[in-house]
């Protein structure tokens, strides 16, 4: 008896690692969801795979902070046919920037750094920064000419994307998009030395805290945070956040047995036929990029996203102050408009997620106070407080503004398997 209580004791403890690592479960019908609407998704995903828009993925519906749809659906790899797997691992891209955004708000809150300091105050060589500015001559056409800067970038410009840094890519700006491709200005395959001393050569894109643009602005938070720190973002990610919320599969460099879990795309885009090459996370990168460098599973996405709808904290642990949160997921553009339409309509920009100013104002459901983002491999999440809901959608496809298609129909099903 005793050698099977011990037995059974032995199989308890290794269990409680996965456990630990799982959110609570529930009936939809428990959490106010109706399990016949949301057997709506995985059809329509299945559909979205016939179409090739992606080989698979796997997507998480929590409410009240319980999981009541869980589901993977299609195939991991589509060269060798694996089924798709609820442990599947993912590229994060852009949805690392919350990861970024949290672990600046957690200095903020030991005092370490103020949203008002200067980025020249941590990274010297972005301490003097001038503006490239347009004009039109006699014949009207547009020339460009540098000014100073009105005032100095600051932390809080970098969190909101207000900054004047932006993506080479993906700028309207020509002139500025030819002056980043000259400098190498970018995200992968520099050091951190080197990324900052191309961004010290290049002019900012708009006068500091007078417009929202998207781009290198959450990267050099990670820098910020390494210069606060004197450690890598990585490190410091995973002593802080991934650990303590059990994310044991979020990180910069898959390894070991991760590899096998790492989901992939198809080998060509469906628009155009040609290769789709999506980020090589399983090879050490040259930096920890806070704007676009990790990846995970959407369990570990979920755990996160629901310590956020909690105020901050998960199992009894807090992260942040509730006060923190709710300011982070505030508008802070208030009159600030977009340089481009990557901001959604009917949303603002808190402090590392995009925030529904209100209900309606854009053709997809939400509430007034839904925070959320996406990556450019084919993720998605979103937390809406009204609704105690979180939402998480993994797939890895050909990057593009297309990829709303999918993201906005999963949304839809998901709110529509509202029942109470």
């Amino acid at each position: 008896m005793r050698r099977l209580i011990a037995h059974l004791t032995g199989v308890l403890l290794l269990l409680l690692p996965i456990v630990a690592q799982a959110l609570p479960t529930a009936t939809p019908e428990e959490v106010g969801l109706s399990r016949e609407r949301l057997a709506r998704i995985a059809p329509a995903l299945s559909r979205q795979i016939e179409a090739r828009s992606f080989p698979g993925a796997v997507a998480i519906v929590a409410r009240k902070g319980r999981i009541a749809y869980f589901e993977a659906i299609g195939q991991l790899d589509p060269k060798s046919a694996t089924p798709m797997s609820k442990d599947a691992i993912f590229r994060l891209y852009s949805m690392t920037k919350p990861f970024t955004s949290v672990a600046a708000m957690m200095l903020v809150e030991e005092g370490r750094l103020r949203l008002t300091d200067p980025v020249g105050m941590y990274l010297p060589q972005l301490g003097k920064l001038e503006v490239l500015t347009p004009s039109t001559d006699a014949s009207g056409k547009t020339t460009y000419t540098t000014v100073a800067a009105q005032r100095p970038v600051t932390v809080y410009d970098l969190l909101r994307h207000t900054s004047g840094m932006v993506y080479g890519g993906f700028t309207p700006n020509a002139e500025l998009k030819e002056l980043y491709a000259k400098a190498n200005v970018t995200w992968s395959g520099v050091t951190p030395a080197e990324q900052l001393e191309s961004l010290a050569k290049v002019p900012l894109a708009h006068q500091p805290g007078t417009m929202w643009e998207y781009g290198l602005s959450t990267d050099v938070v990670g820098r910020v945070i390494e210069a606060v720190t004197g450690s890598t973002l990585s490190r410091f990610l995973d002593e802080r956040l991934f650990r303590p919320l059990r994310m044991k599969d979020t990180t910069f460099h898959v390894q070991g047995g991760q590899v096998k879990r790492l989901a992939q795309p198809l080998e060509t885009d469906r628009a155009t036929g040609k290769p789709i090459t999506l980020l090589d996370v399983t090879a050490a990168q040259k930096n920890d990029a806070g704007g676009a460098g990790a990846a995970g599973t959407a369990l570990d996405y979920a755990r996160f996203s629901q310590m956020l709808a909690n105020g901050g904290k998960l199992d009894g642990q807090r992260l942040l102050a509730r006060t923190i949160v709710r300011h982070m997921t505030s508008d802070h553009l208030g009159d600030i408009k977009p340089a481009h339409q990557i901001l959604a309509p009917g949303y603002g920009f808190g402090l590392g997620f995009a925030v529904r100013r209100a209900d309606g104002l854009n053709g997809a459901p939400g509430s007034a106070g839904e925070f959320t983002w996406g990556g450019a491999g084919g993720t998605a999440f979103w937390i809406d407080p009204k609704e105690q809901l979180v939402a998480v959608l993994m797939t890895q496809a050909q990057p593009g503004p297309w990829q709303r298609e999918f993201k906005e129909l999963f949304r839809q099903l998901v709110y529509q398997a509202i029942a109470e």
